[in-house]
């Protein structure tokens, strides 16, 4: 796993370094630890002793021996501690337990209307996590960390939500700190598009370190990543693009206040609109979908409209970013290459040949599960940070002083 988040790759803590060499997945001897930090073997042997009643690091199988006892190697504990993912939608909440590579050990999906408030949803999240994380056979004390997204502009520095246009009653509800009150953990929360660029970028292309997600569902939005890092901007809502003015649309009307907005002509409800002024029953994404995939006519030139709508975007966005892929993603990426190549068509027109040279603009892999895979991301680089690490070691200490 390719670590994305703005902490330094090794702390000042020894401990710290060796856990972050070890993150990597190699299995190395307490030799070659102390070879690579500079370390003498014996306070190698302490550190790694450390990491392992932490259940972060475990003994692995024996390394090549070039005469007499065969090293021990050491490496990442991927199960030996866990992190809880919760991607809240509009009407859905979907939870995973996970290990600290990201995958799955238990998961739940339930049915919630956001629009009920922090409380009731925040409630419902708090009991299916803990009845998770039984039924993953684990404790609440073996998960780390939890990471949430929401489908609402996120203060990053506080993890609250700020006047979510979609959520009444969450404008700036203090959701780590209910969730941490609740559950004694710590708690990371971020706009789901973001956590979605953070779980794309680490299941289908690692390699990537500029890439922008386009969500594309009841509204628009996206998650950029630039340089290898996610760009959250100074309060948390780089890659807003649902809400940039498109000329085609001046006199549309959109929830935010303005006209003319691009969610406002391209996101599933906008399209299902202008499709029922054509005479079709459509009321949602999956409506427009449905009718794509049955080949009605207008609704794949609305699709491909609003392709089109999206690529003046983005085409500043390339302009601008220069990414090397666009991942676009959401429910309505299920109506596929018709919206696809309405983007496609815009982007590679408008913008210089150099920057669309080896761009790929792509559906999206992950799919429905881009944002429960983001959020383990987010909890794990939080969990497994250098400071982290470094803490739950001095914990460690204190605890065995006062034994």
């Amino acid at each position: 796993m390719i670590d994305i988040s703005r902490a330094p790759a090794l702390g000042a803590s020894a401990v710290s370094d060796l856990f972050q060499i070890l993150r990597d997945g190699r299995p190395r001897t307490r030799t070659e630890l102390a070879s690579i930090t500079g370390l003498a073997r014996s306070t190698v042997a302490i550190r790694i002793d450390a990491l392992m009643r932490l259940g972060l690091v475990a003994p692995t199988s024996d390394a090549t021996s070039t005469g007499g006892r065969p090293s021990s190697q050491f490496t990442l504990n991927a199960t030996g501690k866990t992190v809880l993912a919760v991607d809240v939608g509009a009407s859905h909440v979907h939870i995973a337990v996970s290990d600290l590579l990201g995958s799955p050990i238990a998961e739940h999906a339930m049915t919630i209307d956001i629009a009920e408030g922090p409380e009731p949803v925040i409630d419902a999240i708090i009991s299916s996590s803990r009845s998770l994380v039984d039924t993953a056979g684990r404790s609440m004390s073996d998960v780390l960390a939890i990471g949430i997204g929401l489908p609402g502009p996120v203060e990053h520095s506080s993890g609250r939500p700020i006047n979510p246009p979609i959520m009444p009653g969450w404008d700036r509800f203090d959701v780590p700190g209910r969730m941490r009150a609740a559950l004694g953990i710590p708690v990371l929360v971020d706009n789901d598009v973001n956590i979605m660029a953070l779980g794309e970028r680490d299941l289908a292309w690692p390699d990537a370190d500029h890439l922008i997600f386009v969500k594309v569902a009841t509204g628009i939005g996206s998650g950029v990543i630039s340089d290898g890092y996610l760009q959250r901007g100074a309060q948390g809502i780089a890659g807003d693009i649902g809400h940039v003015h498109v000329p085609r649309g001046s006199d549309v009307a959109c929830h935010c206040g303005n006209r003319g907005c691009l969610e406002a002509l391209a996101s599933g409800p906008a399209i299902a609109t202008a499709l029922r002024e054509r005479g079709l029953a459509a009321s949602s994404s999956l409506d427009v979908v449905q009718l794509v995939k049955r080949g009605n006519i207008d609704a794949i030139q609305a699709v491909r409209q609003a392709g089109r709508d999206m690529g003046e975007v983005l085409s500043a966005c390339v302009s601008l970013i220069n990414p090397s892929v666009i991942v676009i993603g959401g429910a309505m990426a299920a109506a596929g290459e018709h919206l696809i190549a309405g983007v496609r068509e815009i982007v590679y027109t408008r913008s210089m040949p150099l920057a669309t040279q080896h761009l790929q603009i792509v559906q999206s892999k992950a799919a429905e599960n881009a944002a429960v895979l983001g959020a383990s991301i987010l909890a794990i680089h939080f969990a497994l940070s250098p400071e982290r690490v470094e803490a739950m070691v001095a914990a460690l200490g204190e605890r065995a002083t006062a034994v």
